[in-house]
C-alpha cells in the first residue's frame, strides 16, 4: 500500500524538494500552498477549508511555510528595533499559521499505526541555544511554534499511539528566504535538505515524539 503524504507550504523551497524527495521514493504526496492553492495560513477559516476537505489519512504532515520577517522588513539586530506590524506578521505567519494547522491534525493522522507529524522550525528558535541575542521576532515565533509541537505530541500521544510529533531545522538553506542572510553560514540546496529531513523524519522512533532535531537527527535543546 503506497504511503501518502500531505505537505504544507509546497511551493517554498524546502516544502517543494520535501515534496519531491517523497514522490521519487514513492510516496503519494498532496501539496497545498498560498501560490498554487490559495492557501493562507494566517487566516484560521482558510486553513479550516483547505485542510477540512482533504480526504486524509496522512502517514506524514510536514509543515514548511514560514517567514523571516515582514516583506520589506528584516530581522531585528536589536530591541529597538522592534515594530509592532512587522512582529505580528512573523508571529501570525511562523505561530499562528501552525496551530491553525495543527488543530487539524488529529483528523490528517491515522488513528492506527505509525505516522509523523513535523514542522520546520529553526534552531534559533532554541531559548537554551540562544547566545547572541537579535532576530527577536523571528526567535520568539519560532520558539511559540516549538512549544505547540510539544502540546501536539502529549495530545496525540493519548489518541494516536503511534503517532510522532516533532520540529524540526533544516540548516540553512540556499533558498530566496535566505538569501540576504546566509552569507556567513554554510548553505546546503533545497534538495539535500530535503533528502537530510526525509531521512530523519523516516528514522524517527515512538519514544522521540515531542523533541526538537536538526538536519542529521541530533536533539536540540528547547
Amino acid at each position: 500500500m503506497t504511503e501518502r503524504a500531505l505537505i504544507i507550504g509546497a511551493s517554498g523551497g524546502i516544502g517543494a524538494a520535501v515534496a519531491q524527495e517523497l514522490e521519487t521514493r514513492g510516496w503519494e504526496v498532496t501539496r497545498l500552498s498560498r501560490a498554487a492553492d490559495g492557501l493562507n495560513i494566517t487566516d484560521q477559516a482558510s486553513v479550516d477549508a483547505h485542510l477540512g476537505a482533504l480526504e486524509g489519512p496522512y502517514e506524514l504532515v510536514f509543515m514548511a511555510s514560514g517567514i523571516l520577517a515582514a516583506q520589506g522588513g528584516a530581522p531585528e539586530k536589536a530591541l529597538s528595533q522592534i515594530r509592532q506590524e512587522s512582529f505580528e506578521e512573523v508571529f501570525r505567519v511562523n505561530t499562528f499559521g501552525v496551530g491553525y494547522v495543527l488543530r487539524h491534525a488529529p483528523k490528517l493522522l491515522p488513528k492506527k499505526g505509525r505516522s509523523v507529524l513535523a514542522v520546520l522550525t529553526a534552531r534559533v528558535g532554541s531559548i537554551g541555544d540562544n547566545a547572541i541575542g537579535g532576530w527577536h521576532a523571528y526567535r520568539a515565533s519560532k520558539a511559540a511554534a516549538n512549544q505547540l509541537v510539544r502540546g501536539a505530541a502529549i495530545e496525540l500521544g493519548r489518541s494516536h499511539k503511534e503517532a510522532i510529533a516533532v520540529a524540526l531545522h533544516p540548516g540553512t538553506v540556499a533558498t530566496d528566504f535566505t538569501a540576504d542572510y546566509a552569507a556567513r553560514h554554510s548553505t546546503v540546496t533545497p534538495e539535500q535538505a530535503a533528502e537530510n529531513l526525509v531521512n530523519v523524519m523516516l528514522r524517527l522512533e515512538r519514544a522521540q515524539s515531542g523533541q526538537f532535531f536538526d538536519y542529521a537527527h541530533k536533539p536540540i535543546v528547547w
